[in-house]
C-alpha cells in the first residue's frame, strides 16, 4: 500500500526529463519538432481561414474542421515551444503553475478532440445513410450545439485534474520522464493521496475516450454497410472519400492516444510511451491538416480560388 505523506516541502518545478541524447541528436530533433510546429501551426491556420473566408465550405462538416484546426493550434502550442525551449536552453525546469497549466491544457484539447471526432463522424453517417434528411438533421442550430458542447465538456471535465493535482504534495521526485507534465507521470510522483484522481481518469477514460470511440465505430459501421451496398465501383469510391480523411484522423490520434493512456506508468514501459507521446503531440496534429488539405478536392479548389484572388496568379 504507498505511504502518503503530507508535510515536505511545497514543489516549486520540476524538471521534463524527455530524452538523454548527444548534442548533435538534439540539434536533429530540435530542427525536426521545429518544422512539426511550424507546419502544424501554419497548416491549420489555413485551413480555418479558408473555412471562414470561402462560402462555399460553410457546411456542417468543414464547421466541425475549423473547430479541429483551432483546438490543434492551442494543444501543440501548450506543449511543443516548452520542449524546443528545453533543446536550446538545455534548462529542463517548469515552474509548477505553468507544469499545471500544461497538464490542464493538453487534457483539455484531447477530451475536446475526441468529442469533434465523435462528431464529425456523426456528420459523415448522415451525410452517407440518410442523405435525404441530411439538411434538416445537421441544421446550424445541432452543429453550434455539438462543437460548442465539445469545448465546454472538454473544459469543465479537464478542470477538476487541474484543482486536485495542485493540491498534492510532490516530496518524492521532481524529475518527469515526458515531453510535458503528463497527467499520469505526475500523480505518479505525488505523495498524496491520488485515489480521487484514480477514479476520474477511470471514469473518464470510459465516458471520453472509449465511449467516443465506439460510436465512431459504429457509425463508420453503418457508414461502410451503406457503402457495400452501391452498385457502380465510382459511387463506391466517391462516397468513401468524402470520409477517408476523417476515418484517417480518428485511426492516428484514437489509436495512439487510447495506446498512451493504457499503458502503465512505469520503467518498463518509459521508452515506449516517450515515442508515443512524441507521435501524438507533434506527429499527429501535423498530419492533421496534410490529410484533410491533400485529400479533400473542395479544400485544395478553395485554396487555389484563393491565391488567384490575393496573389494574382
Amino acid at each position: 500500500m504507498k505511504e502518503y505523506v503530507t508535510n515536505c516541502t511545497i514543489q516549486r518545478e520540476f524538471h521534463l526529463l524527455a530524452f538523454s541524447i548527444s548534442a548533435d541528436l538534439q540539434l536533429v530533433l530540435f530542427i525536426g519538432i521545429l518544422l512539426m510546429y511550424l507546419l502544424t501551426v501554419l497548416g491549420n491556420l489555413i485551413i480555418a481561414s479558408l473555412i471562414c473566408l470561402v462560402p462555399q465550405l460553410h457546411t456542417p462538416m468543414y464547421y466541425f474542421l475549423c473547430n479541429l484546426s483551432v483546438q490543434d493550434i492551442i494543444y501543440v502550442s501548450s506543449i511543443l515551444p516548452k520542449f524546443l525551449a528545453i533543446l536550446v536552453t538545455g534548462d529542463t525546469r517548469i515552474v509548477f503553475p505553468g507544469c499545471i497549466t500544461q497538464m490542464f491544457l493538453f487534457t483539455f484539447c484531447v477530451g475536446t478532440e475526441f468529442l469533434l471526432l465523435t462528431s464529425m463522424a456523426y456528420d459523415r453517417y448522415v451525410a452517407i445513410c440518410i442523405p435525404l434528411h441530411y439538411a434538416i438533421i445537421m441544421n446550424k442550430y445541432l452543429c453550434v450545439t455539438l462543437f460548442s458542447a465539445s469545448w465546454i465538456v472538454g473544459f469543465f471535465t479537464s478542470l477538476p485534474y487541474a484543482v486536485l493535482v495542485s493540491n498534492l504534495s510532490f516530496c518524492n521526485s521532481e524529475h518527469i520522464s515526458k515531453l510535458y507534465c503528463d497527467l499520469k507521470a505526475m500523480i505518479a510522483l505525488s505523495s498524496g493521496d491520488i485515489t480521487a484522481i484514480e477514479m476520474l481518469i477511470y471514469v473518464e477514460y470510459i465516458l471520453l475516450g472509449l465511449t467516443p470511440f465506439m460510436l465512431i465505430l459504429t457509425s463508420y459501421t453503418s457508414i461502410i454497410a451503406t457503402i457495400i451496398k452501391i452498385r457502380s465501383s465510382a459511387g463506391r469510391v466517391k462516397t468513401f472519400s468524402s470520409c477517408s480523411s476523417h476515418l484517417t484522423v480518428v485511426i492516428l490520434f484514437c489509436g495512439t492516444t487510447l495506446t498512451s493512456y493504457m499503458t502503465p506508468e512505469s520503467q518498463q514501459y518509459q521508452e515506449q510511451d516517450r515515442v508515443l507521446s512524441l507521435l501524438y503531440t507533434a506527429v499527429v496534429p501535423m498530419l492533421n491538416p496534410l490529410v484533410y488539405s491533400l485529400r479533400n478536392k473542395q479544400v485544395l479548389r478553395a485554396m487555389d480560388n484563393m491565391l488567384k484572388r490575393y496573389f494574382k496568379f
